[in-house]
């Protein structure tokens, strides 16, 4: 594969002195499930990254989703950590490098941004916070992602609500976007509802707007934030392996990304299920870069 150029023509250090506010990495396979191919998804950090090139030259331009320039008038603090090796079916070893590597970000003070990746890799991504907690998860996604294991793998796409479940640190989460069916059957739905995760159907964010998810969230509150692309819909973002009508927007989704930078604090983003063979002029990649840019901007304007 040709090497990527970096998300926005972002450097991977700052000069000396200077510590960055938000490091990027991207992680193209997590826990595969047995017999199946993660290697679609593993193209899409590589997509995101060449998609974003056309506005790599306006960082410093005025930016309406964000009102102001990506950084907000300020030096530029986000650098491009590149990749963390990862092989397909090599499950334990790409967790534990995308856990540590989400450590190594954590330990210099920094926002940690992952890009997938298939909806596992969120799980390792998640573990890496254990020392930074507690932490709440928003989700968005069509679906819950509470199976406890498929195909006797436990650590897979559909699992990594019910491991994030688990974590001590992790002390609640609102999941936004679902609609349609899904992997969930009736034992899961009980067992989120038991947990205390906040359902909130794309539907009602229709209906609502997204105070019907942000209201869930307590002022103040740590935040990871974990982004499957399917949450979207496929008008917008195509290019994912489970293509579900009805879905949220980009306003939406940057309305609830900018809505939770003023409401709580981003402790972390990751986003996921890109699915670059399915794209469709590069509409996904597109969109998924706007996204990732937006978080970096609202991360930039926190307090």
């Amino acid at each position: 594969m040709i090497p990527s150029p970096s998300f926005l023509g972002l450097p991977d250090h700052l000069a000396e002195g200077h510590a960055p506010r938000i490091v990027l990495f991207g992680a193209g396979h997590g826990s595969t499930y047995p017999g199946q191919d993660s290697s679609g998804q593993a193209l899409a950090a590589h997509a995101i990254r060449a998609a974003s090139q056309e506005d790599a030259p306006l960082i410093e331009h005025w930016d309406f989703d964000l009102g102001g320039p990506l950084f907000d008038g300020k030096p530029v603090c986000c650098i491009d950590a590149g990749d963390v090796p990862t092989r397909m079916q090599d499950n334990a070893g790409n967790r534990a490098r995308i856990e540590a590597k989400t450590r190594e970000i954590l330990a210099l003070g920094a926002v940690p941004i992952l890009l997938g990746g298939d909806d596992s890799v969120p799980i390792p991504f998640f573990a890496g916070f254990a020392d930074h907690g507690p932490v709440w998860i928003l989700q968005i996604d069509a679906h819950i992602d509470w199976r406890d294991e498929l195909h006797g793998e436990r650590d897979g796409y559909s699992s990594p609500m019910r491991r994030a479940s688990e974590m001590p640190h992790v002390t609640g989460m609102v999941q936004v976007g679902l609609r349609s069916v899904g992997s969930a059957r009736a034992a899961e739905i009980e067992a989120a509802m038991r947990y205390g995760s906040r359902f909130v159907t794309a539907r009602k964010i229709h209906a609502q707007g997204v105070e019907a998810a942000l209201r869930h969230i307590p002022e103040g509150a740590r935040v990871v934030v974990t982004l499957d692309c399917d949450g979207l819909d496929p008008s917008v973002m195509p290019g994912v392996a489970s293509r579900t009508p009805g879905g949220l927007t980009y306003t939406q989704v940057i309305d609830l990304i900018a809505g939770l930078g003023k409401r709580a604090r981003i402790a972390g983003f990751d986003l996921v299920e890109l699915y670059p063979p399915n794209d469709i002029s590069g509409l996904s990649a597109l969109t998924a870069a706007r996204l990732v840019a937006n978080a970096i901007g609202s991360i930039v304007r926190q307090a």
